[in-house]
């Protein structure tokens, strides 16, 4: 395969793209940016949960006032359009659905069509850049379905392109970075989905997923450099180069990321790999997600060997990701992601990969690859085991892998085995009896969650750029 850039020789190589970019940047410098951010800010507080707008409620606008802004915001998306003549059929698109949800009296919004018109996966060029409306939620952001207006770059530097090309397939990975945003995206969400987007029915296929390096990368050197400081933590020469340099940062995430999204659909799955329109206890979401990650760090564990130097960050990235950001971040209601966060760090702990002594953290680094990858191993067995099992006797083998490693709530139901449960329930009325939190955090990550808890709040809204929290 062909060598891939040094880290380095990447990191400048894509700033250098970046910084001119395919389409010059410039839809935020142009003046009819800031009308469509004003336009879509003045309409997105009217809208309801549906995005609908009601206007018999108290404090509604007239529906005039609505047209009005409406009618501004699509003038500044034809004005903005040929900035960017790769979005030319979307953006004609666009501005007929809305165009119709005015003349449909702002009904519940259907942008279907527009959406099918998008396609950022197949033109993925580094510093392209793109111009997205929609009436959607954001995920980890905002639950309602508000217009939304950002613009973004694409980020695809040639050795990625390459890795992507003869290793990691995924050609509906788009990774991209913020230029500007309306208030749905002032939040954590770092993901452009196109599932989120109000439609009169979902499309047979999804044809890309859009998600935010730069704000994975500054939240994480953000809360790692914190962490760190905390725990007292020595680091090794290239995690102190990654934690202080934001486009190497992104570029380890887009490789990171890259390799997670495709594991989705590979490997021995015992059912379907997003779990759609399935309910499933927390700790199955928590497995899968914590098994793309470890997959990717394998993955990375291997490109080191070959020589790759991106696969060390990646390394280090999921690791300090998952044991100081993902257990002590968001609340503790069906955290998946917290849950798998802890289970690695109890697996790591308890294989002497990683030590607590005299209030500071020490981690074994020739051995936390080799512990690290094990768990991997144990977590792809319980798939494969799982082709042959019942979905309940699945569930509780995964039950007892993470219990192994992580208490349950003394007031545990699932933890006390399949006698102390109904069942002849099926097995999805069973997770009723789930606790919300049924694995809690150890002392440990209740002590390093008050220490965080501030900078982990600081990062909402954060770029590389400085809109919201500015990532130095």
């Amino acid at each position: 395969m062909t060598e891939i850039l040094s880290p380095v020789a990447a990191s400048m190589d894509s700033a250098a793209t970046s910084e001119t970019g395919v389409s010059g940047g410039g839809i935020v410098r142009h003046p009819a940016w800031a009308v469509l951010k004003q336009a879509v800010e003045e309409i997105r507080p009217w809208q309801s949960k549906d995005g609908s707008i009601d206007f018999s409620a108290e404090g509604a606008p007239g529906r005039a006032d609505a047209e009005s802004a409406l009618d501004r915001a699509v003038r500044a998306v034809e004005d903005l359009s040929p900035l960017v003549p790769h979005d030319r059929a979307y953006h004609e698109a666009l501005v007929v659905d809305l165009r119709r949800w005015a003349e449909g009296g702002f009904a519940v919004p259907d942008f279907l069509d527009s959406l099918l018109a998008f396609h950022p996966a197949a033109d993925r060029q580094d510093g392209l850049e793109h111009l997205v409306v929609f009436p959607m939620y954001t995920q980890n952001g905002n639950p309602d379905r508000n217009l939304e207006a950002v613009a973004l770059r694409v980020v695809w530097p040639e050795w990625l392109s390459e890795l992507e090309r003869t290793r990691y397939d995924n050609p509906l990975f788009v990774p991209i970075t913020f230029e500007d945003f309306t208030p749905g995206y002032d939040t954590n969400s770092a993901v452009l989905f196109p599932e989120t987007v109000a439609v009169r029915e979902a499309p047979e296929r999804f044809t890309w997923g859009g998600i935010f390096c730069d704000r994975e990368a500054a939240r994480f050197r953000a809360v790692s450099r914190a962490a760190v400081d905390t725990l007292g933590l020595e680091l090794p020469e290239d995690a102190v180069e990654l934690l202080g340099d934001q486009d190497l940062s992104q570029q380890t995430f887009v490789l990171w990321d890259m390799i997670h999204d495709r594991t989705h659909s590979h490997g021995d799955l015992p059912f379907d790999p997003f779990m759609i329109k399935q309910r499933q206890p927390f700790w199955m979401y928590g497995l899968e997600e914590l098994r793309c990650d470890l997959t990717t760090f394998k993955e990375a564990v291997q490109l080191e060997a070959e020589g790759h130097g991106m696969g060390r960050y990646v390394q280090y990235a999921v690791l300090f990701d998952r044991l100081f950001r993902f257990p002590v971040t968001g609340d503790r209601v069906r955290n998946y992601d917290g849950l798998g966060g802890q289970l690695l760090f109890a697996y790591l702990h308890k294989h002497d990969a990683v030590r607590w002594t005299d209030n500071r953290l020490h981690i074994d680094w020739q051995r936390a690859p080799q512990v690290t990858t094990q768990l991997c191993a144990d977590i792809e067995k319980l798939y494969r085991d799982g082709i042959d099992r019942p979905k309940l006797v699945h569930w509780f083998a995964a039950y007892d892998l993470v219990a192994d490693y992580l208490s349950p709530h003394p007031g545990s139901v699932w933890a006390k085995g399949p006698e102390a449960l109904d069942l002849d329930q099926p097995p999805r009325k069973l997770v009723d009896d789930v606790l919300p939190d049924e694995f809690p955090l150890s002392m440990f990550y209740e002590a390093l969650a008050k220490k965080l808890r501030d900078v982990i709040a600081s990062t909402k809204g954060i770029t590389a750029h400085g809109t919201g929290q500015v990532a130095a």
